[in-house]
C-alpha cells in the first residue's frame, strides 16, 4: 500500500504540538502541502519552520477558533494561495474536567464555544471549497469520552459527544458531494498531559506505579502516541479510505466502557497511597 498525498491541500488545527503537530508532520511526509493553525503565534511559527523541512508547502498562522472572522479568512487564504482545500483536520480542543457541583453553565458553553463551535466554524468555511471541486476530506479529533461517557468530566463528556454527532450527520449530508467525513476518538494518547497527572499525585508515587493504574483500563497495556492518531488521519484522507464516510473510529488500545471505572479508580489509588504515607509514618 503506497499512501500517495502529493500536493493535497490539508488544514490542520490546533497543530503547534502533540496531535495536531505530529498529523501535520504526517501529512508533510506524505508530499501534502500543510496549513497549520493554533491560537499562539511563537509555537506555530515553530511548527512552520519544522515543516517546511518537509512539505511541499506550509502557510502557519495564529487563529482563534472561537472567532468566526478569523476562521474564514484564513481559509480563504489557504484557498486563494493553493487554488482549493482537500483536507480539513478538525484537532483544535482541549478536554475540560468538572462535575456538577464544580460547574457553571458557562463553563461547558466556553468549552463548547471552542471545541463544537470550532469545529463548526471550519468545516463550515472549507465545505464550499470542497464542494466545488467535487472531492473533499474532513477528520474530526474527537475523544472516547465522546462515545462512552464517563461519570466525571462533563464539559469533555458533552461536548465531545455533540463533535461525534456532528461529524456522524456530516458525513451522512455531505457524502454526495464526494466529501467524506469521519471522526477519530482518542483513548489514552501521550501528549505530556499525563506528566501533569502524575505530578498531581504528589510526593510517594512512583512513575511506575502511576502508570500501571492508569493502565488498568486500557487492555493493549500501554499509552497511544501521536502517531497512532496521525497514521489513520492520513489513511483517512487517501483514496484506500473513499468509501468511509460517517465512521466513528476510536484508537483507545481496546478500551471501551472500561473509562467508565477510571475516575474511581483513580480516587482509590490516592486513597490508597495516603493510607501507605500514613502508615509508613
Amino acid at each position: 500500500m503506497n499512501i500517495d498525498l502529493t500536493d493535497k491541500r490539508v488544514i490542520i488545527t490546533g497543530a503547534s504540538r502533540g496531535i495536531g503537530k505530529a498529523i501535520a508532520r504526517a501529512f508533510a511526509e506524505e508530499g501534502a502541502r500543510v496549513a497549520v493553525c493554533a491560537r499562539n503565534l511563537d509555537a506555530i511559527e515553530v511548527t512552520g519552520t519544522e515543516l517546511s523541512a518537509c512539505a511541499r508547502a506550509v502557510i502557519a498562522r495564529s487563529v482563534d477558533v472561537t472567532d468566526s472572522r478569523a476562521v474564514e479568512t484564513f481559509v480563504a487564504e489557504v484557498a486563494d494561495t493553493w487554488g482549493g482545500v482537500d483536507v480539513l483536520v478538525n484537532n483544535a480542543g482541549q478536554g475540560k474536567g468538572g462535575n456538577l457541583e464544580s460547574l457553571n453553565p458557562e463553563d461547558i458553553l466556553d468549552h463548547a464555544n471552542i471545541l463544537q463551535m470550532g469545529h463548526f466554524r471550519f468545516t463550515k468555511a472549507v465545505v464550499p471549497h470542497m464542494r466545488a471541486q467535487r472531492w473533499g476530506r474532513i477528520i474530526e479529533i474527537n475523544a472516547l469520552a465522546g462515545t462512552i461517557p464517563t461519570p466525571e468530566g462533563i464539559p469533555s463528556v458533552i461536548n465531545r459527544a455533540s463533535c461525534v454527532a456532528l461529524s456522524k450527520t456530516l458525513g451522512m449530508n455531505l457524502a454526495k458531494d464526494n466529501i467524506l467525513v469521519n471522526s477519530l476518538n482518542m483513548g489514552w494518547i501521550d501528549t505530556g498531559q499525563w506528566d501533569r497527572h502524575y505530578a498531581e499525585m504528589g510526593p510517594g508515587v512512583s512513575r511506575e506505579e502511576f502508570d500501571e493504574m492508569v493502565l488498568k483500563v486500557v487492555p493493549i497495556g500501554r499509552f497511544g502516541k501521536p502517531e497512532d492518531i496521525a497514521g489513520m488521519a492520513v489513511f483517512l484522507a487517501s483514496e484506500y479510505a473513499s468509501f468511509i464516510s460517517a465512521a466513528s473510529i476510536d484508537i483507545a488500545g481496546g478500551m471501551q466502557g472500561q473509562i467508565a471505572y477510571y475516575p474511581t479508580l483513580k480516587k482509590d489509588f490516592v486513597l490508597a497511597v495516603k493510607d501507605r504515607q500514613a502508615k509508613q509514618s
